[in-house]
């Protein structure tokens, strides 16, 4: 074996991801199948640990697996571009963030609203619930 390739394991262990998770971003395209020789294990190159923690960085952060394809095809010389998309992503991520406060306050309020009594005949979480006006 080529100091320069690794087996799809070593590649693994090296990028801190599972097998098949290398598996599925060939299935998608994010990163490229080698061939495999006649006898053997397919050998991959080195550079893919770096590309393989992108992806996974960009997880963290959010990214779709189609964003990140976006990101990997502009690459380094396209700053300004994947600024934009970056910009474009946190602002998404702002507005899910205003939903969830805005559910977690209704959460609040159904919460304060049910009684401690275990004789009440109706509970109010559940009343609102089913009324369909928690969110209005």
């Amino acid at each position: 074996m080529n100091k320069k390739t690794l087996t799809i394991g070593r590649l693994a262990k090296a990028a801190a991801v599972n097998i098949e998770t290398i598996r599925h971003y060939q299935r998608v395209g994010l990163i490229n199948e080698p061939v495999k020789p006649l006898s053997g294990f397919r050998h991959y190159s080195i550079e893919l640990v770096e590309r393989l923690r992108f992806i996974k960085s960009a997880q963290q952060l959010g990214f779709s697996l189609q964003e990140i394809q976006q990101l990997l095809c502009l690459g380094n010389e396209h700053c300004s571009d994947i600024k934009i998309l970056a910009e474009e992503k946190r602002h998404r991520i702002e507005q899910q963030i205003k939903g969830l406060l805005t559910i977690q306050s209704v959460l609040d309020d159904m919460i304060n609203s049910c009684q401690d009594d275990n004789k009440a005949h109706h509970c109010a979480f559940i009343d609102a619930l089913s009324k369909k006006k928690a969110l209005k």
